[in-house]
This record gives C-alpha cells, sequence and structure tokens, in this order.
C-alpha cells in the first residue's frame, strides 16, 4: 500500500481524504495557496506544501506545482479530490508519465466520459438512452439560436468542461439563448479554461438521479445504487438523499444495470457517478457522467458502510474489489445538507468573511435514533474566500427511514449555529419540513417552484410561536436572576414582531416552567441549557427537544427557530400597549439605486452616463466564486452616474449605477 499521498485539493475534500488516510495508515501531504495556509487541511496534513497565490489558476489549477510538490517530498501517488484536475486527462497521463500513481480513473476512462460532448456520443454508441440534443461544438450566437429553434425550446446551454453546476443556464427563447450563450462560454473559459459549450433539451419536471459506479483494474464494476439530487439552485445541488424516493427496485436495477455497462466499455477502474435525468415516470435518459468522487458520496457511505476514498485508493493501488454486487444492500436512508457562504435572505448570493462563530452538531448516532456526519473544511475563525467554493460543509443525517433521517436532518440543522457570513441553514431547514419534500415529489424546478419571489424565512407555526414565547420568558427570566434583580411577574405579554401573545408563568415541583397561553393551551419547558453569551437556547418543550439561535438586542431577543426568525420582546401589559401605538419604521427608497449584491469584482458596466435604460437591460456583471452574476434594470429610466468599471473590485451594497 501506499506509504504516502499527496492531496491536490483543499478544503472538506482535502479534510474527508485525511481521515481516510489517517485510518489506512498512510501519510498525507497538502498542497495549500496562499490564502490557505492556515487552513483546517494544512493543520491536519503530516506534511504541507505551498504551490502559489490564492486564484486557482495560479495555484492548485497548475501541474508544474503539483508534480514540483510530489517530487520535494516523496509522495507516491496524488488524490485529486473533485473539481481542480480531477478530471483533467493530461494531468493523469503527465503523473503516470512522471511513475506517480492517479487515484482516479485511467486517462481513457476520463477522456471517453469526461468530456460531455464525447460523452453524449460514446454513450449514443454504445446504446444507452440519451437527452436529444446538438453534440457538436457551436461556434456562435447566431448558430446556437438556428439550433436551439430546431431542438425546440426550452434548451440548456451547458459547458463541455463544466462542473458543479456552473456553466449552465436553460433558454426559453432566443433572447435567452443569445445572452446564455455569451454568459456560459465566458464562465467556462474562466472556470475550467475551456469555453465548448453544447445544447440539449430541457426536460420538462426532471428528476436528478445519478448512480455510483466503482470498479478495479482487473475487469471488475459494481454500482452502490443510487442519489436523488433534484433539489438544486442554479443547477447547483443543495440537498442530495439516498436512495431515491423515486425509483423502484426495477428501476433501480435497471438505472444501476446501464451504468456499470457503461463503465465496462471504457474499462472503468475507480468511483465514478454515472448521471441520468429522469421523468415522473419512471424514464432515464443519461446525462453526463463524472469521472472522479461527487460531492454528496457521504450519502452512499451512509447507506451502504463502504468507504470510497479507500477504495480510491485501493484500486489505484491495484487490488481487487473485495465485494461484488450481491454483496452490496441499502441500509436506511441518508440525506445531505450543503451548507454554503450565501446569503438565502438576498437571493442566495455568495458571502464572504471570517466565521465568526461556528458551532456544529454532535456527530455519531443520537438517542432519536438518526446519525449525524459533518463533512466540514473550515473551523471557528476561519475566512470563507472569495476565490473558491463557497461551501462550508455537508451534514448528512441517516435514519432506518426517510421519515426518520428527515428528522434528524432538521435537528442537526438546528444545532448547527454560524455567524460572520451568510449561510442558507434557514433554507434547508425550511426544505425540511416542507410538506412536498417530505413527501418525496419532487423536481430540478422544486426550489422555483416553492419559493417563486425568492427566500424569506417562513412565519412561525403554532409550535414555534410556543417555543419562541418559552425561549424568550426564560431567558428574560434567567437573565433578571443573573442580575439580581427577578420581577417575580407571572403574567406578561410578548411580542414576536408586532403580534402580541400573552402568557402566564408557574413553577412545578421540579423546577420546570410552565406556561399558561391567553390563546389558549400550556406547555412545560425543561433541560433548559442556557445562559447570558450564548448563541443558542437548548431545552424540551413537552418533551421534545429544540435548539433555537438567539441573540441580543436593544429591547428584546432575535430568534430563529428553523426558517422562522422574529424580534421577541418580553413586556408587561402596559408596555405592550404602548408599543402597539409605535408606527412602524418605513424603508428608504433605493429603487433609483443598482447595488453590487455581493463583493466581488466587477466584467463589465454596460451603461453610460445619459443613456437610457428599460426594466430589464443588464446594468452591470459582477464575478464571485467563479460565477458572473447579471444586475438588470428594475425600473426605466436615464443613468445618473455610473459608480465602477470593469475590473474593480466592490463590496456588498456598493451602488455601481444610479438613475434619475
Amino acid at each position: 500500500m501506499f506509504s504516502r499521498i499527496l492531496i491536490a485539493n483543499r478544503g472538506e475534500i482535502a479534510v474527508r481524504i485525511i481521515k481516510t488516510c489517517r485510518r489506512m495508515g498512510i501519510r498525507t501531504v497538502q498542497v495549500y495557496s496562499e490564502a490557505d495556509a492556515g487552513s483546517l487541511a494544512v493543520e491536519m496534513a503530516d506534511e504541507a506544501v505551498l504551490i502559489g497565490p490564492a486564484p486557482a489558476a495560479q495555484s492548485y489549477l497548475l501541474q508544474d506545482r503539483i508534480v514540483d510538490a510530489v517530487r520535494q517530498t516523496g509522495a507516491e501517488a496524488v488524490h485529486p479530490g473533485f473539481g481542480f484536475l480531477s478530471e483533467n486527462a493530461s494531468f493523469a497521463r503527465r503523473l503516470e508519465a512522471e511513475g506517480i500513481t492517479f487515484i482516479g480513473p485511467n486517462p481513457h476512462a476520463i477522456e471517453a466520459m469526461g468530456d460531455k460532448i464525447t460523452s453524449k456520443k460514446f454513450a449514443a454508441e454504445a446504446g444507452v438512452s440519451t437527452v436529444p440534443g446538438h453534440m457538436g461544438l457551436i461556434e456562435s450566437t447566431e448558430e446556437a439560436v438556428t439550433i436551439a429553434n430546431q431542438i425546440g425550446y426550452p434548451v440548456m446551454i451547458k459547458a463541455s468542461a463544466g462542473g458543479g453546476g456552473k456553466g449552465i443556464r436553460v433558454a426559453h427563447s432566443d433572447d435567452d439563448m443569445a445572452e446564455g450563450f455569451a454568459a456560459v462560454k465566458a464562465e467556462a473559459l474562466n472556470a475550467f479554461g475551456d469555453d465548448r459549450v453544447f445544447l440539449e433539451k430541457f426536460i420538462i419536471d426532471p428528476r436528478h438521479i445519478e448512480i455510483q459506479v466503482l470498479g478495479d483494474k482487473h475487469g471488475n464494476v459494481v454500482h452502490l445504487f443510487e442519489r436523488e439530487c433534484s433539489i438544486q439552485r442554479r443547477n447547483q445541488k443543495v440537498i442530495e438523499e439516498a436512495p431515491s424516493p423515486l425509483l423502484d427496485p426495477e428501476t433501480r436495477a435497471a438505472m444501476g444495470a446501464q451504468a456499470v455497462a457503461l463503465a465496462r466499455a471504457v474499462n472503468y477502474d475507480s468511483a465514478g457517478t454515472v448521471e441520468f435525468v429522469a421523468g415522473q415516470d419512471k424514464s432515464f435518459f443519461f446525462l453526463e457522467m463524472n469521472t472522479r468522487l461527487q460531492v454528496e458520496h457521504p450519502v452512499t457511505e451512509l447507506i451502504t458502510g463502504v468507504d470510497l476514498v479507500e477504495q480510491m485508493i485501493r484500486s489505484a493501488w491495484g487490488e481487487t474489489l473485495a465485494f461484488g454486487q450481491d454483496d452490496l444492500k441499502i441500509h436506511g436512508w441518508a440525506i445531505e445538507s450543503r451548507i454554503y457562504a450565501e446569503d438565502p435572505y438576498r437571493g442566495f448570493l455568495p458571502s464572504i468573511g471570517r466565521l465568526v462563530r461556528y458551532e456544529q452538531p454532535e456527530e455519531g448516532p443520537h438517542e432519536d435514533g438518526y446519525t449525524v456526519r459533518n463533512d466540514s473544511g473550515v473551523r471557528e475563525g476561519d475566512e470563507i474566500s472569495m476565490f473558491y467554493d463557497p461551501m462550508i460543509a455537508k451534514l448528512c443525517a441517516w435514519g432506518p427511514t426517510r421519515d426518520e433521517a428527515l428528522t434528524g436532518m432538521a435537528r442537526a440543522l438546528e444545532d448547527t449555529h454560524l455567524q460572520g457570513v451568510g449561510h442558507n441553514t434557514p433554507f434547508l431547514s425550511a426544505v425540511m419540513d416542507q410538506p412536498r419534500f417530505r413527501s418525496g415529489h419532487i423536481s430540478t424546478s422544486y426550489i422555483k417552484d416553492e419559493f417563486p419571489d425568492g427566500f424569506h424565512g417562513l412565519k412561525p407555526d403554532a409550535r414555534q410561536t410556543q417555543i419562541m414565547i418559552a425561549a424568550a420568558v426564560a431567558m428574560n427570566e434567567i437573565a433578571a436572576e443573573q442580575a439580581g434583580d427577578p420581577s417575580d411577574r407571572t403574567d406578561w405579554v410578548v411580542l414576536i414582531d408586532r403580534t402580541p401573545h400573552g402568557v402566564a408563568l408557574a413553577y412545578d415541583a421540579d423546577e420546570a416552567l410552565l406556561l399558561a397561553f391567553t390563546g389558549g393551551g400550556h406547555a412545560r419547558l425543561t433541560d433548559i441549557d442556557w445562559r447570558p453569551g450564548l448563541a443558542q437556547f437548548r431545552a424540551e418543550l413537552d418533551g421534545e427537544p429544540f435548539t433555537a439561535e438567539v441573540s441580543r438586542v436593544a429591547d428584546g431577543y432575535l430568534i430563529r427557530h428553523r426558517a422562522a426568525k422574529a424580534r421577541v420582546r418580553v413586556l408587561t401589559p402596559h408596555t405592550a400597549e404602548l408599543y402597539a401605538r409605535l408606527p412602524e419604521k418605513v424603508a428608504a427608497d433605493t429603487s433609483r439605486l443598482v447595488a453590487s449584491p455581493m463583493p466581488g469584482l466587477v466584467v463589465a458596466i454596460p451603461v453610460t452616463v445619459g443613456q437610457e435604460v428599460k426594466t430589464g437591460e443588464t446594468v452591470a456583471i459582477i464575478e464571485a466564486m467563479k460565477m458572473q452574476n447579471i444586475l438588470k434594470a428594475e425600473r426605466d429610466g436615464v443613468v445618473k452616474a455610473v459608480s465602477a468599471a470593469a475590473g474593480d473590485p466592490v463590496a456588498a451594497d456598493d451602488v455601481l449605477v444610479e438613475f434619475v
């Protein structure tokens, strides 16, 4: 077995690989850019080598730097993780020429399946059902529009070398195609160094289901069942689960057999994923093959007990698979939520900055029957950089059934606390609580369907209202006792935002807090775990555990439970009457301003002072975290001022364009 492996990646996947290598007794070498000098992966690895400045094009994407680091440290193999050089056939060949083992598939398989255009043709020749489209190279916008009309809208525009949800757009018209084609080419060139683009028919109400395959160098290939990846935003997977709630055993077997046949056709000899687009009627079409480890691989590991990183290493060493298809079974259900540094309340725009607080849920089995796994590459105090993907963690929950796994995930999200950057845990919590998601009747348009106007949080339901009342009253009592000034009052009015809720307090013989609500109902609060200064309030309400995120504000508390967030005040009845008379604050009119929704770099400002602009016209393009964001005018007007130019760095809320 290898004695030393170099990890040509960063973040949570680097940490994930290090953990398996430690268990296998293999030393690790971590390469890093200047931005990652203090990263968790660098701290955990046995050795670390600086390979360049922060931009990936000057560090993680430079083959020479990686090879130099291998020579410098004496590593025998390279694990590329996902992204960066993981699907680069020339890199695999370069390592082979240098006598270094590539922990991934052979270069032929990468070339045959890694390029989306080539893989579509290959799959069609192999008899695999594929989505209708144009697999040839497209040279111009005019040609793209012509082909799109031949295929029939809606049409998906995809970068041939794409991955991670980048370089993908859906066009519903000629105008969409003209704008999207240019944008995808630019994103693809920037992210992958390859601006080739192809088109394919966009399947209405589809599901995204993928099959995990695993092969060795002796011709053995198995599949490890499927993952449902339909919950996506901007073609980026957000929530994944295994198995899929759509598939029956017959469809699962058919998809698995097709994936294995395709893998065998290219002598696949590592971990890989065959992706399908599936109809609600269980029809399915080959989409692409990812010739690498997938971001969402933990859910497969949780339901099969197979360590995919270990199997990749063993296959690269030349070992034969230790199990066959009949040895693999599905055990329980697993869910993965991708926690991103992005602000769901502002259109999910990337957020950068320092993780001032990062409290993670306890990993392992919980007494309520679910198991938590958290794959993270950052710690409290780390910086979320604009140079890389904004992922903070992959939070996973396993349960014997789908309902139990979902309940475990909801609780794990409650137990996750982040401060310093915007994050999507409230949104993830909202999905876990939605009846449609719970039912399993989902599609790739789920987020757009359920949150058509964006995510603005959810109103507290009846139980969450009781949780907020109970937490606020308990914190008020605890703070008063610690300050030496308890009021001994038993009747309060709790304002949740501006809605009053009367509550009477008492204590039973066990010192549990008893609450009687004016609107009807009672509750018992026990096992309180909070003191002034803590950001999470933990307790049990009527025997059910919960965790709420809390912070002190001027005249009360800001409380968030899952997707519900509110300003909560504990007042005497008289003070509550006075509050009811206060006028609501009117928001300032910012309709004349176009501001940057995130920190980033200005790609272009295609308007000038004095220019007439119509609603929907592009006024600025901002690049952040490898994605181009097009800002459009929300009103007709004349440009009064332009405050930035191409190449300028901007912060969130910086004004870019002002209208008369």
